[in-house]
């Protein structure tokens, strides 16, 4: 039983990775930001086998020396937390870009230090992928690993802290690879399916805007489509194997893009009214760009890995969690 940690234990992926792992025979070292949380660490701790093999430790990406500690004894650490708003009480840190990068370089050092670390696997996101040319001018005609998303250009404010601190942040990452401890980083698309809280994510909130018909989160979605070309969309149990596989398997290492579809917004609301004819999509939420931008990434099958949801489980699933939850 090996030792792993995973960061931001009280996020949407990092809550399902700790159940996967702890059904898997690992034994999980956890972060939060605050163990006085105790909804979330009452939750943690009612997973199969926590009270034996998970172990929860204070630490927050704005003060990053405090994750040394939970690094201790790990074989593989899952770097899964990531700012999405600025703290501003921090007085180290001017923006969440200053405070993700800072925190990279302090656990991938800590990581090398400890020496028992094979593996620092990161997850990045497919808002730093977007096939956009630099001039802004259009679009490239794939969207494989070799793309990066243009940091010269302006993004819609949502998005642009975070897509600098996730592009920056990855890029730090991978400075590191090969230089004292193997490096992966998941570029992980729009992630839908189920909850294992009782919350909708705010990635699946997206996912489903149309359904929801909030205007609100359909222009976010289509600034997401704007930004990539279409939308890279995955299952959070595929993407939760991603990571486990990336752990497992010895040859991974750099860069790999995690999406079992890229979908126009069109597309996404035909799939909702394909499975639920019964929610009706205002004309306005469905826009076709007419966009034939292709997904040219099998870097991860090409070693085995295997998608097992495709679009319409991963509409579906949502779709279902959202109506369990009372989201629609």
């Amino acid at each position: 039983m090996e030792r792993v940690l995973v960061t931001g234990g009280e996020g949407y992926l990092a809550s399902f990775l700790i159940k996967k792992l702890l059904e898997r025979g690992y034994i999980v070292n956890a972060t939060l930001r605050n163990l006085s949380d105790d909804a979330t660490v009452g939750f943690l701790k009612g997973l199969t086998h926590s009270q034996t093999r998970l172990h929860l430790f204070e630490a927050d990406i704005y003060n990053p020396g405090d994750f040394e500690v939970a690094i201790q004894g790990c074989a593989f650490v899952f770097h899964v937390a990531t700012p999405l708003q600025h703290n501003e009480n921090s007085t180290r840190y001017k923006n969440t870009t200053e405070a993700a990068v800072d925190a990279l370089k302090m656990i991938a050092e800590s990581c090398v230090r400890c020496k028992t670390v094979k593996k620092l696997i990161y997850t990045a996101s497919a808002m730093a992928v977007s096939p956009l040319k630099d001039d802004g001018s259009g679009y490239k005609d794939v969207v494989d690993e070799t793309c990066w998303t243009p940091l010269n250009l302006t993004y819609y404010p949502m998005f642009s802290d975070y897509i600098y601190s996730k592009a920056l942040t990855e890029k730090e990452a991978l400075r590191y690879n090969k230089h004292g401890i193997e490096v992966v980083c998941l570029v992980c698309g729009l992630i839908g399916g189920e909850a294992t809280k009782s919350f909708v994510s705010a990635s699946a909130y997206m996912l489903l805007a149309q359904a929801m018909k909030d205007e609100t989160l359909y222009k976010s979605l289509r600034e997401l489509e704007n930004l990539g070309s279409k939308v890279a969309i995955v299952h959070v149990q595929d993407v939760v194997e991603a990571h486990i596989f990336a752990m497992e398997t010895s040859e991974m290492n750099g860069r790999y893009l995690v999406a079992s579809d890229f979908l126009k917004s069109t597309e996404i609301a035909s799939l909702i009214h394909k499975h639920f004819p019964d929610i009706a999509i205002p004309k306005e939420f469905i826009e076709d760009t007419k966009r034939e931008t292709k997904w040219d990434s099998r870097k991860m099958q090409d070693l085995g890995f295997e998608y097992k949801c495709d679009a319409d489980k991963i509409i579906c699933d949502s779709i279902a969690c959202a109506k369990r939850l009372g989201a629609i």
